[in-house]
């Protein structure tokens, strides 16, 4: 086989990115995942082999290596303001006539959209490269989130097709899908973790990550429906504008329509909401629009909002059923939450037997009881939740709900903890549940990530007596395996090939395996980093956690407290002897050199280096690469076409250095 090019390089890159449009934003994929993933795959080797020929706008560069140290604000240069709701046909036609009053042209035209339940953003396109993502905000400023979207993969880093403009800033809509919002819920609930209300709390929350590869793991969706700012200014219709942001490579939503009276929006709004329980994400109405560019320009904005737009919201579904029962549920770390057993009931779309209740004292506040008819919606139109209780129809002889004072797992005295809503089962070592919980968290994504080892099969495993602590996952044999329910060949080889694999495991992913209290995947990489190996990390003192940058006195004594238990040592003792590897990232660090602590931002394009190459020159010698420039930045590395960063630098006197003076530092 011949040895690859740089032509080959970017021959690849092109077909990755056109497989990447035809999924996104097309629908039509032409091949299959693993076929995409083997392109991938082909590529990474390539980049592995020649660092020198890596483009910012390779489909392997979405995710930066760094943490972010906050969000700069950004001014927007169009401002995104929100938008006015009507809830019925007649305020739908009310808009139409205060418009019809405003223009003299009275047979108007309107773009009619669905309105997205999801987190506004702006994107801007400079030379066809995307270059800078931002949140809404206050609609004149928002937060400079632009590693963070670089992680979506259905965003272009590089538009698509003929005639792209020079600059282009669109307007559309991060969003999580509902498979992978109930996914990712599933593994909180697995952990013990509060759950997320609704899809667009956990977009927003994702957005805010500090760690791009975080968010990539939320996997968030995206959509365009907007134009801020086009540098071609050929469009004169909004409702073009889907498929002129398509004709680009920009996922776009496909249902839209052009419409000419009160009873076509109407029609449409009616479409949609027979349409909404069978989307596979989440929308709360209709947007309506004047469809002429012109118009919307003509006619501006309130101090609030568009005058030339207005959103017709839909009300959230509901339905009416009796609770059964309030049983409660008990976390890997303890936490008790009541759930209350429905008697089964439709409703958006699928059926719903239970709904949490999160907790003691939301029970009191809304006086939930056994028996009341109560009327339940979804939030977020995902999880259900318990709205109000008819009392006018509750049964003479109801009594209120209390909390059991004993485990419903192992019996032992419930603990209330003061100024806390939460009341736990102390009994970590002993309660059944809570060490099924702690197992299956174990296993799970967040952690060993061990697949085809779900929650089903552990609780055989245990019920089997096969697994009593997470080491005995690594001393299973095929016979026990061959045991479990529907388990044959492939299965058994299919899981004793995932345990084996998962033994090779990075140090943070094992931290987070061990299940202390208030460590999360930020907590843990930052603990990883400092300590360098599980042995290093045991033995840490007080002074010695808190003196990392991040690491306050609850976390330390968090740590410090779990490897005080003789039992968490000897477990992670057995773990090691059983081949489980924990690795730490190992950065060589020059402590003497000038980078050594300093942050840098790299802008423009190097003639030697690619970013990436430099990024790690930068690391090797103690420094940091940061993304925004900011008073905390040290040194801003500028390259040719370096752009608004080094303007920002010289208004703050941030040190410049050129690729020249960059190199002779090294």
């Amino acid at each position: 086989m011949k040895h690859p090019t740089s032509k080959d390089y970017e021959q690849l890159c092109a077909e990755i990115w056109e497989h990447n449009r035809l999924y996104y934003v097309e629908n039509r994929p032409t091949i299959s995942d693993e076929e995409f993933d083997h392109l991938l795959k082909n590529l990474e080797e390539m980049e592995k082999a020649h660092p020198e020929w890596i483009s910012p706008t390779s489909p392997t560069q979405r995710v930066n290596e760094s943490l972010t140290k906050g969000f700069q604000v950004v001014v927007h240069r169009v401002p995104m303001l929100s938008l006015a709701n009507t809830y019925s046909k007649d305020e739908i036609a009310e808009f139409i006539k205060r418009i019809q009053k405003l223009t003299p042209n009275k047979s108007l035209a309107f773009s009619c959209e669905l309105k997205m339940d999801g987190i506004a953003i702006s994107a801007r396109y400079e030379e066809g490269l995307f270059v800078q993502g931002v949140t809404r905000g206050d609609g004149r400023r928002g937060d400079d989130i632009t590693v963070n979207m670089r992680t979506i993969q259905g965003l272009p880093l590089q538009l698509y097709g003929k005639d792209i403009p020079r600059l282009l800033e669109v307007r559309g809509e991060v969003f999580m899908r509902h498979a992978v919002f109930k996914a990712l819920n599933d593994e909180k609930s697995r952990a013990g973790e509060p759950l997320w209300a609704n899809p667009r709390n956990a977009t927003g929350g994702s957005l805010k990550l500090l760690d791009p590869r975080e968010v990539a793991r939320r996997q968030l969706s995206i959509v365009f429906y907007g134009i801020a700012e086009d540098s071609s200014d050929t469009l004169k219709s909004q409702y073009h504008s889907h498929e002129f942001l398509r004709s680009h490579g920009l996922p776009i939503l496909q249902q839209h329509a052009l419409c000419h009276s009160l009873d076509e929006i109407w029609e449409f709004a009616e479409k949609v909401r027979t349409l909404r329980s069978h989307l596979e994400y989440d929308i709360d109405g209709i947007v309506i629009k004047i469809d002429a560019l012109h118009e919307q320009k003509r006619l501006g904005n309130t101090g609030k909002s568009p005058r030339w737009a207005i959103a017709y919201k839909f009300a959230a579904e509901q339905a009416a059923t009796r609770i059964q029962d309030i049983t409660v549920q008990v976390g890997r770390t303890g936490i008790l939450t009541p759930v209350a057993e429905l008697d089964p009931v439709l409703i958006a779309g699928s059926t719903v037997s239970r709904a949490t209740l999160h907790n003691e004292d939301e029970i009191r506040r809304k006086d939930i009881r056994i028996g009341d008819i109560v009327t339940i919606e979804k939030g977020g139109d995902v999880i259900p939740k318990v709205v109000s209780v008819k009392i006018d129809m509750r049964p003479e002889t109801s009594v209120s709900w209390r909390m059991p004072e004993q485990c419903p797992s192992c019996g032992a005295k419930i603990v209330r903890t003061s100024g806390e809503v939460a009341v736990r089962c102390p009994n970590s070592s002993g309660c059944p549940e809570q060490h099924l919980r702690r197992i299956i968290y174990f296993a799970g994504k967040e952690a060993l990530d061990i697949e085809n080892l779900g929650e089903k099969n552990i609780e055989q495993l245990i019920r089997k007596g096969f697994v009593r602590r997470p080491s005995d996952i690594y001393r299973l044999t095929e016979e026990q395996l061959y045991q479990l329910d529907g388990f044959k060949s492939k299965s058994v080889h299919n899981l004793m090939e995932s345990i084996d694999k998962s033994r090779d495991v990075t140090l943070e992913r094992f931290i987070m395996a061990l299940g202390i209290k208030h460590i999360g995947t930020g907590t843990a990489e930052l603990l990883a980093n400092k300590a360098g190996s599980i042995e290093t990390l045991m033995t840490m003192s007080g002074e010695e956690l808190m003196s990392i940058d991040g690491i306050g006195e609850k976390v330390a004594g968090a740590v410090l407290e779990y490897f005080a238990d003789k039992h968490h040592r000897e477990e992670i003792h057995d773990l090691l002897s059983l081949g489980v590897k924990p690795h730490s990232k190992v950065i060589k660090s020059y402590q003497e050199h000038p980078f050594n602590g300093k942050n840098f931002v790299l802008t423009g394009s190097l003639e030697n280096y690619t970013r990436m190459a430099a990024a790690g020159l930068i690391k090797e010698r103690g420094g940091k690469v940061i993304d925004t420039v900011s008073k905390k930045t040290d040194f801003v590395i500028a390259g040719e076409s370096p752009g608004s960063k080094l303007e920002k630098a010289l208004a703050l006197g941030v040190a410049i250095l050129s690729e020249e003076q960059f190199v002779s530092l090294l």
